[in-house]
């Protein structure tokens, strides 16, 4: 029996290790609340916030300005410059005929100008024209070349004035391909409005999937940045002007959220609409299991803004770059953490982890000490009977 006060005193020991913060050997699918409130970490630090009406008004303030954020030029984009291989328009007015393009029998024919074959811009940038020589055109907006093919012909041609247009457009171009109706290549425009992101793909035929689940990615300059496409709609600040160069891939990917712990159903979860909140998402895994689940330990894995979790209350000073790594923690114990989850909108790969209720790792315990108790007094049983049996033969 000594064996059996032996097993139990340590599964007291056990229990006693167990209540004052999770217990390595006993299975759980994640952190314990205390845990996670403590803030204790193996490697990463993170900070542990509080949803509270302040929190979710800081939220709902800030949206994520991924193209925004990463191309901060918000200007619309200047005049068109040409380069190698565009293909130019030239025509030349004179006041009166008689002077260097406009013969003396010309005056009987309306407008003093002539049109002269198209150029393409040459390998080093410039275009020929008579009497003017090579002009530089490479880099040029089309008021720059005028003025260039003026000033080489003002003292030979009368009055000379000039005007240069695109006639084919070969540079200067965006490039909009993926899940759109019709992958083209677009120019920019030269004059009027200027497009934006949306408007580059609405002149490629618009995304062929749903908008909830489609992802737009910008790359300029040796940059890239990724917003969904729901963001551009609703994020004016994201749905920048094209530039010159710019390249869209529009793909299909489902934006989706994990869940983890005493969820109904666990696993990786997809929005299936523009946007969900955070009560919606809960709902999605399945709610909380009811006989597991620690209503007051819901908790909101995310990265945040440096400048966000700041206005949050974090003491940004411990973490190292622009993200900080935040875990939200909501109660729906109390009545109003469920009117505060529907006003905290999900995010692409955010992570709902939902902690056990204290006494079910209690009750691990008490079931590993019950199990480790039946199986010493088993095997005392059968120390006896061998025992016993022995005694008897000996009688016998």
């Amino acid at each position: 029996m000594m064996r059996i006060r032996l097993v139990v005193a340590v599964g007291l020991g056990v229990l006693g290790a167990s209540s004052l913060g999770g217990c390595g050997f006993i299975p759980m699918s994640g952190p314990s609340s205390l845990e996670i409130r403590s803030e204790q970490a193996s490697t990463l630090p993170f900070a542990v916030v509080k949803l509270d009406a302040r929190a979710v008004e800081v939220l709902q303030a800030h949206e994520p300005n991924v193209l925004g954020g990463v191309f901060t030029d918000r200007r619309p984009p200047s005049n068109i410059r040409f380069g190698v291989g565009d293909v130019l328009a030239i025509t030349i007015f004179e006041a009166f005929a008689g002077g260097l393009f406009i013969p003396t029998e010309a005056g009987v024919r309306p407008g003093n100008f002539v049109n002269l074959p198209d150029q393409a811009v040459d390998n080093n940038g410039n275009i020929s024209v008579p009497y003017a020589g090579l002009v530089r055109a490479a880099g040029r907006t089309n008021v720059e070349v005028q003025n260039a093919i003026v000033e080489r012909i003002k003292n030979r041609a009368i009055e000379p004035q000039v005007v240069v247009t695109l006639s084919q457009q070969r540079t200067s171009l965006v490039s909009v391909f993926g899940d759109v109706r019709t992958p083209v290549r677009l120019p920019m425009p030269a004059t009027g409005a200027q497009d934006r992101i949306t408007d580059a793909i609405t002149r490629a035929g618009g995304i062929s999937a749903n908008g909830w689940e489609t992802w737009v990615m910008l790359e300029r300059n040796g940059k890239r940045a990724t917003v969904p496409f729901a963001n551009l709609v609703s994020m004016p600040s994201n749905n920048i002007y094209v530039q010159p160069g710019d390249r869209i891939y529009v793909y299909r990917e489902p934006m989706k959220f994990l869940a983890f712990g005493a969820t109904g159903l666990q696993g990786e979860f997809n929005f299936d609409a523009w946007r969900i909140n955070l009560a919606q998402a809960v709902a999605k895994a399945g709610g909380l299991f009811d006989l597991q689940a620690d209503p007051g330990s819901i908790f909101l894995y995310r990265r945040e803004p440096r400048d966000v979790a700041e206005r949050l209350g974090v003491d940004c000073s411990r973490f190292a770059g622009g993200l900080i790594p935040i875990v939200y923690n909501v109660s729906f114990q109390d009545p109003a953490g469920f009117f505060l989850a529907t006003k905290v909108d999900m995010r692409p790969f955010d992570v709902i982890y939902v902690a056990n209720a204290p006494q079910v790792d209690i009750t691990k315990v008490l079931n590993f000490i019950n199990t480790a108790v039946g199986t010493a007094d088993s095997g005392v049983n059968l120390v006896n009977d061998i025992y016993v049996a022995r005694l008897n033969s000996r009688l016998r």
